[in-house]
């Protein structure tokens, strides 16, 4: 049994004294006792596949700050690892494919679904140890990334301004296209059954990239990936979409399966909740810079952002925090939201 399960109930919908609150990124560089971790290591990687070290982070800042959700140290890249695709994460760069998708070969040779899943063990071994650890304090996010967002990255092989190589195959090879987006697809909800199985209490696609597709493009390439992830898990657990600069599909999100939209800085949220009504559960969406300011401005900004949503509401950022936060001011942001009621 939770002892905590604010951020649960408000997930399915129910009405609460108060909005939960959690970052993403909360689990990060803000924290010192991360610091002293990551630098003991020879890598970020080498983080991600300890499970043991993952668990350790992933309670940090439910111990540090106080949120009501623990998110499980991981990444997103992972998925393309276990297909075939092996990633390093080069210190100030970020991460680097030397082995990329070129060709209908290339993607007729991935691994998918349970098998490629199958090589995930040390994520789904530091969830159990963390769901261990937490002793029900607070429930536990799992997260994948969108189907599209892992597509950019398995055929560009880093981060780009314009993936412009995954959507010149998406124009001039859409079937192409299509075909490994399903094979990412299944690919993440085989590995996301097996992360509730091993104790995920919600889960959350990031579809990091969407904002560089046009609305019709996102509903064509993106949109209908994360709903079939969401019909898959939508009957053991509950699952948020955040499609970082898909404001423009608010709607059509609202009505696949996911009890959750993420949303960003760059909406208002007024207008989300004449557009989506009172009942959809959102969750965001405080500049993630808000919280270089005094106390008193992140009071206030808060504030003023859970008057705005009202009711079935997740307090966060609109983004991950940023790693020179300064802490005391991340916890102003979480206590502010603690001490909020309706």
């Amino acid at each position: 049994m939770l002892k905590n399960d604010l951020f649960l109930r408000v997930a399915k919908g129910e009405a609460t004294e108060r909005p939960p609150v959690w970052l993403m990124r909360q689990a990060g560089r803000i924290l010192p006792q991360y610091r002293a971790i990551r630098n003991s290591l020879s890598g970020f990687k080498e983080l991600v596949e300890r499970p043991e070290l993952a668990a350790e982070v992933t309670i940090q800042p439910v111990d540090e700050l106080g949120v009501d959700a623990a998110i499980i140290f991981s990444d997103i890249l992972v998925i393309p690892e276990a297909m075939g695709l092996p990633y390093e994460m080069v210190e100030k760069k970020g991460p680097r494919f030397p082995k990329t998708i070129e060709s209908a070969k290339d993607i007729e040779q991935l691994l998918v679904g349970d098998a490629a899943a199958e090589e995930l063990q040390y994520v789904y071994e530091a969830l159990k140890i963390t769901k261990k650890e937490l002793d029900g304090r607070v429930p536990l996010i799992g997260f994948a990334g969108a189907p599209f967002t892992i597509f950019c990255y398995m055929i560009e092989g880093q981060g780009s301004k314009t993936f412009s190589k995954a959507k010149k195959l998406m124009y001039q090879e859409p079937e192409l296209a299509h075909l490994l987006l399903q094979k990412i697809t299944d690919t993440t909800l085989a590995y996301l059954k097996k992360k509730v199985a091993a104790g995920a209490d919600l889960i959350q696609l990031f579809d990091s990239w969407a904002g560089v597709l046009r609305p019709a493009d996102f509903r064509a390439f993106s949109l209908p990936y994360m709903a079939r992830i969401a019909e898959g898990l939508s009957s053991s657990v509950p699952v948020t979409i955040f499609a970082k600069g898909a404001w423009h599909s608010m709607s059509q999100m609202a009505a696949t399966s996911a009890s959750v939209l993420g949303c960003t800085w760059t909406q208002n949220p007024k207008q989300l909740r004449e557009e989506l009504g009172q009942h959809q559960v959102l969750q965001g969406l405080l500049d993630p810079c808000a919280l270089y300011a005094d106390p008193k401005t992140i009071e206030a900004q808060a504030t003023q952002m859970l008057k705005d949503f009202g009711p079935h509401h997740i307090a966060n950022l609109g983004h991950g925090v940023y790693p020179d936060t300064p802490l005391d001011n991340v916890k102003v942001f979480v206590d502010t939201v603690k001490n909020f009621r309706y």
